[in-house]
């Protein structure tokens, strides 16, 4: 059989057999590492993008065809706006629309983007009202209000507005 034992190669001098080191670098064990980890992050970075999280009701109602993404605006349960995933107070919430709007509407041929208004389940109708009669006052007619449908995808119900 040929080969060292685990101390490292064995030569033998002189009728003394002597361990030297291993000089190579087993890379194996850093692959295996780095291969879970790649499969770890592939994993967890969809679930990272969530969102706001928002306790929504449940329609019969189909989802719309999107063209491009919408914006949405979340109520949480204590009342809070969150615009996309920032929270913003009730009064600067139309500026921001706004200034997203503009930089939308820079590029030829685009539609208004369509705006999601997303309640939670146990906060006050009046609440969510409140947010969608802002932004339609101010002008946004692409305003609907987003539902969980029954098999637990998010689906939109009829757009609210005109």
């Amino acid at each position: 059989m040929a080969g060292g034992s685990f101390g490292g190669r064995k030569s033998v001098r002189g009728g003394r057999a002597s361990f030297r080191p291993v000089s190579e670098i087993n890379v194996t064990p850093l692959v295996d590492v780095m291969l879970v980890l790649l499969i770890i992050f592939m994993v967890a970075a969809p679930l990272m993008t969530v969102g706001v999280p928002v306790d929504l009701p449940r329609t019969q109602a189909s989802n719309l065809n999107q063209e491009q993404d919408p914006l949405t605006i979340s109520v949480t349960a204590e009342g809070a706006i969150f615009l996309q995933e920032t929270e913003v107070p009730l009064d600067a919430l139309v500026a921001q629309l706004r200034a997203i709007m503009d930089s939308n509407q820079r590029q030829p041929n685009q539609p208004e983007r369509r705006i999601f208004v997303r309640g939670d389940r146990a906060i006050s109708y009046g609440r969510v009202m409140e947010v969608m009669g802002v932004v339609s006052s101010a002008g946004f007619s692409r305003v609907a209000l987003l539902a969980e449908s029954p098999q637990g995808a998010p689906g939109a119900a009829r757009p609210a507005g005109r």
